[in-house]
């Protein structure tokens, strides 16, 4: 087993203890007590932005570098693939995660830091460190975490899958019948979809597309023994490994056995049908890497679609920020490689073949429920469930009776969110719907339900977010059909992403209108729901339903001084409102000394929140923290935030909710919705929390955090240092239970219990 749990494998991000007045001045019990004074009457930084914020009175080395705080969020995806108590094919499946969540921060966060520099409007981080000193940073824990991953593939999960008959073995493994075999394949199935490319004075260096898995191959001309140089692309299309029909007569009924190579091995074992007359030399694997993130200036584009359309045309050719290559690449192809792409030697990593472990989901995908995690479906919740009979519950009846607290995988989406919507489409009372769309399935059952309703004579409004990374065309093609359909689709406001997730249904009753909602954490995408961890609430509330009227007219018309009851929408009021509620905690505990605070978000960055809950730690308010990915908070540093935990919790379902609770007993506030604490979501998106007003909900929400900080199961735990350490095994050395199978069994206890 490769051992990372709590080795620290990676430094901390930004050595050393926070220092400066605040820290020094705990030493004596006056002087904390006139920080905590001081903390209550909001001495220390208060602002609504933290450009105006003055932070002269806390020490400047405060916040973690939010670069490194991802990578090492990654590194626990690794440190769940080392962990031999995790199912075998999940591992392989989380080896395969940690390389697409190292991809996309490539292609979005370091290619953007490289712009920002050779645009020269870097700056220096909230943590300290100048832009090169980031990039620097960056590439030393990349490679470090690269190594480890191929430690944790080539010393742990593939001798494991071997064990259990599942093998990835180069061309020279695969016994001479097979390589027949796949020699057919690759003449009637492979070949006609290549296309080699030399490179020579009247073929100049061919473009290579970003995460395309490349042959560099060196050929020699017999004739004038001239080398030459050409590329042959994987072509996507094809699977990453190709499955090897074994023909063994040892291998019986009841012995499970599976054999892959990789697609480049059985390219580069038939390159001379390629270049028929030339002696292939060498041939190696590379990969590039390139910056794929969007810029598109709405105030200028007439048409977004067609603005955006153009941008992504434009992705394709975006600089290369990452060079992967076969660990043993010669030294004059890598010189080629590297002057051709323009890449320095920092952005270079050599590792051993098979590069782009993306295909391991391939290999995870295999169906081996004895490797997998024990088989999980979600149920309907108990206040929607159907009575005795086979009939399907009337949501809206469901609704009007009662709020609907659902917390998803655990509670099914399509039962609940997606039956709501499906439901409504065919209401002939219901006039007019309107949904809010960031990420959706292709086959989309939310599209399918409002393109119903539309032709149904309905008054049907789309918020398509067409800007969602790396979602943009599927979300142009939705947004088309939408509009053929009779569906208003809107884009939300010019220079700002709209990732709330709202949905209003309006519906004529006997005595007036009735309005139907749905506020959510996470989007409208039903594959996702069955492995993200969200929450929402459906509700009938009229201050909801006059809420999210009067921000839905903000987004597809004109009305910028809208007022809510019990919703805050950034960018306006969610950082201001949730700072608000610190300081009244803040308050609290200086009056009564039992101030509580406790979030749970994917990321915490904003400089202003984070100053608010050292505030709220000096003044001795507990704080408690359940993060998912970046953390630039430091907890636990004496005089700063002795009061604040941070813990973060992985495993088979994606932790995604973001909830906010303050206070204790009576007097506890709940809120839920869609934003991170991030600038982007704070101040370049439409986000919005709605506040949760019936005690039962409010009191799950709280036992839900609760069980994720209590550290009676299995988590990691931030110090100030920086430093994430494994806490999966009790005082006594017994394994920590997980929290989303206690969370599994606890879900279905209670459905058990409401049938009765």
């Amino acid at each position: 087993m490769v051992d990372i749990d709590a080795a620290h494998a990676l430094p901390a991000p930004h050595p050393g203890t926070v220092t400066g007045d605040v820290s020094m001045s705990s030493s004596s019990p006056a002087a904390a007590s006139e920080l905590r004074s001081r903390a209550a009457n909001g001495r220390f930084v208060r602002t609504a932005h933290p450009d105006e914020a003055d932070t002269s009175e806390l020490s400047s080395d405060r916040f973690l570098d939010r670069e490194i705080s991802w990578l090492q969020f990654n590194e626990r995806v690794l440190q769940l693939a080392a962990d031999e108590s995790v199912p075998l094919l999940e591992r392989a499946r989380f080896l395969a995660i940690f390389t697409s969540n190292l991809d996309e921060f490539f292609m979005v966060r370091a290619a953007g830091l490289k712009r920002r520099i050779a645009t020269g409007i870097a700056v220096r981080s909230p943590s300290g460190l100048e832009p090169r000193e980031v990039l620097e940073q960056i590439s030393r824990v990349a490679h470090d975490l690269s190594a480890m991953q191929t430690r944790i593939f080539d010393g742990s999960v593939r001798p494991a899958l071997v064990d259990e008959g599942i093998s990835i073995v180069r061309w020279s493994e695969v016994e001479t019948p097979e390589q027949e075999r796949l020699g057919e394949l690759f003449s009637n199935e492979i070949y006609p979809v290549l296309t080699p490319l030399a490179v020579d004075p009247a073929h100049p260096f061919p473009y290579i597309s970003g995460l395309s898995l490349n042959l560099a191959v060196i050929l020699i001309n017999p004739k004038t023994g001239k080398e030459h140089f050409a590329r042959i692309k994987m072509p996507p299309s094809l699977p990453r490994f190709l499955k090897v029909r074994r023909v063994s007569a040892s291998v019986t009924e009841d012995l499970f056995e599976a054999q892959f190579v990789p697609l480049e091995d059985v390219i580069a074992a038939h390159l001379d049908q390629l270049f028929p007359g030339m002696e292939v030399h060498e041939h190696y694997s590379f990969r590039v890497t390139r910056n794929e993130d969007l810029e598109v200036e709405e105030d200028d584009a007439e048409n977004l679609l067609a603005a955006l359309e153009k941008e992504l045309t434009r992705r394709r050719f975006g600089p290369p920020v990452r060079l992967e290559v076969e660990e043993d690449l010669d030294d004059h192809v890598m010189e080629l490689l590297t002057r051709e792409l323009g890449v320095t030697e920092d952005e270079v990593y050599r590792l051993p073949a098979p590069l782009d472990l993306r295909g391991l989901n391939e290999i995870a995908d295999i169906d081996r429920t004895d490797l997998h995690f024990p088989p999980f479906v979600a149920r309907t919740n108990p206040d929607l469930a159907p009575a005795e009979s086979s009939k399907a519950a009337n949501l809206i009846e469901r609704i009007a009776r009662q709020d609907v607290l659902l917390q998803h995988p655990y509670d099914s989406f399509s039962t609940s969110v997606q039956a709501f919507l499906e439901q409504a489409a065919a209401d002939p009372q219901v006039l007019a719907i309107k949904q809010t769309l960031y990420r959706t399935s292709g086959d989309s059952p939310i599209v399918d339900a409002l393109i119903d309703a539309a032709e149904a004579g309905k008054q049907v409004l789309a918020v398509v977010e067409i800007k969602a990374r790396f979602d943009e065309q599927n979300n142009i093609e939705w947004a088309r059909k939408l509009e053929h359909a009779g569906v208003h689709v809107v884009y939300g406001i010019v220079g700002l992403k709209t990732h709330c997730k709202l949905a209003l249904v309006v519906r004529q009753e006997p005595d007036g209108l009735a309005r139907y909602c749905h506020v959510g954490t996470g989007n409208y995408n039903p594959k996702t729901a069955r492995l993200y961890e969200d929450v929402g609430l459906l509700t009938a509330d009229p201050e909801v339903g006059q809420d999210l009227t009067r921000l839905f007219n903000q987004l597809s018309g004109l009305a910028p001084r809208s007022r809510f009851k019990r919703l805050l929408v950034a960018p306006r009021s969610i950082r201001d409102g949730l700072i608000d509620r610190i300081d009244k905690q803040i308050h609290r505990q200086v009056q009564h000394g039992d101030g509580r605070i406790a979030f749970k978000v994917n990321s915490l960055v904003d400089e202003a929140t984070i100053d608010a809950l050292y505030r709220a730690s000096i003044a001795g308010v507990r704080v408690d923290i359940w993060v998912r990915g970046i953390c630039a908070l430091r907890p636990g540093v004496k005089g700063l935030s002795d009061n604040i935990r941070v813990h973060c919790v992985l495993g088979r379902f994606l932790e995604h909710s973001r909830i906010f609770l303050f206070g204790t007993g009576e007097d506890r506030e709940a809120w839920f919705g869609s934003a991170d604490l991030m600038h982007r979501n704070l101040d370049r998106r439409v986000e919005a929390l709605v506040r949760i007003v019936e005690p039962r909900h409010v009191e799950q929400l709280f036992d839900l955090v609760s069980r994720g900080m209590s550290g009676d199961y299995g988590h990691w735990s931030l110090d100030g240092d920086g430093r994430w350490t494994r806490v999966h095994q009790g005082p006594d050395g017994t394994p920590l239970p997980d929290i989303q199978a206690a969370l599994i069994a606890m879900h279905a206890k209670r459905r058990r219990k409401a049938r009765r």
